[in-house]
Formats: structure tokens, C-alpha cells, sequence
């Protein structure tokens, strides 16, 4: 007879181990992040890239209100309220869409290229779009634990700030912006980000789920580069088989 499942919570520390585990699916690993710290792609890959993240980007702020709008903590709301400021800007910060449009333009491509998102694939759109939804229909408490992405952002942004000026030297310096800003704008997000998580799953079936929680948002930005890897790698953009004209 084979022993009982074993269900006993896992305490803060070993709840923390398990979400820092899941790195391992993060999308620093994926063969289009992976050819891009090597210095691998070529400029058309690299604003593809950068065009398509703009959806990203854009996006970012309008699931943190959803998350905002469902919560009823004022203190949280407090807090979480500084990433949509972060992203759409404030006073005399532009904010960290304005930088990533910086980002696009040092790479070669114009505002209005950028902003009107002509370049964004299908399949980055149905993701994206798929996540801002899981925040506006999820509680609260699981939409915020899906930010926790971030708690392997730093290390991809201090990749790109190292190794890009050697590997793309067409780049202009100034679109560096938005991986210095968001190095330490991470780090701070996701420690108000863990501490809701560590405290509120409690129970060993609450703290799994919370794992496929963030497997979910993971699973967003695999298939993102997997869209990208398509068709700027294997030049099999949507509907390539199918008369352009059409």
C-alpha cells in the first residue's frame, strides 16, 4: 500500500524555495533570449523583438488596475498603485513605456512604428491579452502572486546592460534606459509581490496551485518568444503559406 500524499504546508522558507525554482521555465532560457545574449540576432530580430514587447509594456499598467480594481486593501492598493505610475509615467518621469519606446527608437524603429503596434504578432497579442484577462477575472491575491516573474527579471536586464553594447554596438546607449530603471524597480515590486504570496497560501493544495499560478504567467512569456522564434527566426510569420494579399 503506498504511503499517503504528502500535504503538509510548506513553511515561508521552502514555500520561497518552490517559487524561486520555477526559474527554470523562465523565459531567459528560451533559444531567442538565448541567441540574443549571445549577440546572435541581427537587427531586424532585434526590433522584432522590441516591437513586439511594446504590446507587453502597454499592457502591464491596464493589469495593474484590474488587480487594483478587485482589491479591497487600502494599504495594498497604496502600494501596488507605484507600478502603473512606474509604467505609464508621472510628472517628470516619462515612465517605463516612454523608455521602452526610447528603447525602440535607439534600435532603429520610429515612434509611430512602435507605438501603433502594426508589428505585433498574433500569437504576442493572444498571450498578452490572455494574461491581462486572468487579472481582471482572478482574486486578487492570485493575479498580484502572478507578478512574481519578477523575481528573475534582474538578472535578464543586467544580461542585456552587459552584454548588448559589445554584441550590438548599433544600438544607441540611450535606449538603455528601461533595464537600468527596471533593475531596481523589480526588485522593489516583488518584494510587496512575495510577501502577499507568503502570506496568504497557507494551506499545501493553495501553495500548488499558486505554483501553476506562475507556471501560467511563464507559459505567457514562453509563447511570446515562441511567436518571435517563428517568425523572425524560421521566417514563418503568420499566414506565410497564404497569398500576402489576401
Amino acid at each position: 500500500m503506498n504511503d499517503a500524499v504528502d500535504k503538509t504546508p510548506w513553511s515561508k522558507e521552502e514555500f520561497k524555495a518552490q517559487l524561486l525554482g520555477m526559474e527554470r521555465y523562465y523565459h531567459i532560457h528560451h533559444p531567442y533570449h538565448v541567441l540574443m545574449n549571445e549577440g546572435k540576432l541581427n537587427e531586424a530580430q532585434i526590433r522584432g523583438w522590441v516591437a513586439n514587447r511594446y504590446y507587453y509594456q502597454v499592457s502591464i499598467p491596464i493589469k495593474d488596475a484590474a488587480i487594483m480594481a478587485n482589491c479591497p486593501d487600502r494599504k495594498t492598493r497604496a502600494l501596488w498603485i507605484q507600478r502603473i505610475l512606474e509604467h505609464d509615467g508621472q510628472a517628470d518621469n516619462p515612465g517605463g513605456i516612454e523608455a521602452w519606446i526610447q528603447l525602440g527608437q535607439a534600435v532603429g524603429l520610429g515612434r509611430e512604428e512602435i507605438v501603433s503596434e502594426e508589428y505585433v504578432l498574433p500569437g504576442v497579442r493572444f498571450s498578452v491579452d490572455a494574461y491581462v484577462n486572468f487579472a481582471r477575472r482572478a482574486d486578487w491575491h492570485e493575479a498580484a502572486s502572478s507578478s512574481l516573474t519578477e523575481l528573475f527579471a534582474p538578472k535578464m536586464h543586467q544580461q542585456r546592460l552587459d552584454n548588448w553594447p559589445s554584441h550590438y554596438p548599433w544600438v544607441d546607449l540611450k535606449g538603455y534606459k528601461y533595464f537600468r530603471k527596471r533593475l531596481s524597480e523589480a526588485r522593489r515590486d516583488v518584494k510587496h509581490a512575495l510577501e502577499i504570496t507568503l502570506d496568504w497560501y497557507r494551506t499545501r493544495e493553495a501553495q500548488e496551485n499558486m505554483l501553476s499560478i506562475l507556471k501560467f504567467k511563464l507559459d505567457v512569456l514562453w509563447t511570446m518568444a515562441d511567436s518571435m522564434y517563428m517568425a523572425y527566426i524560421h521566417h514563418m510569420p503568420p499566414y506565410y503559406n497564404i497569398d500576402s494579399n489576401i
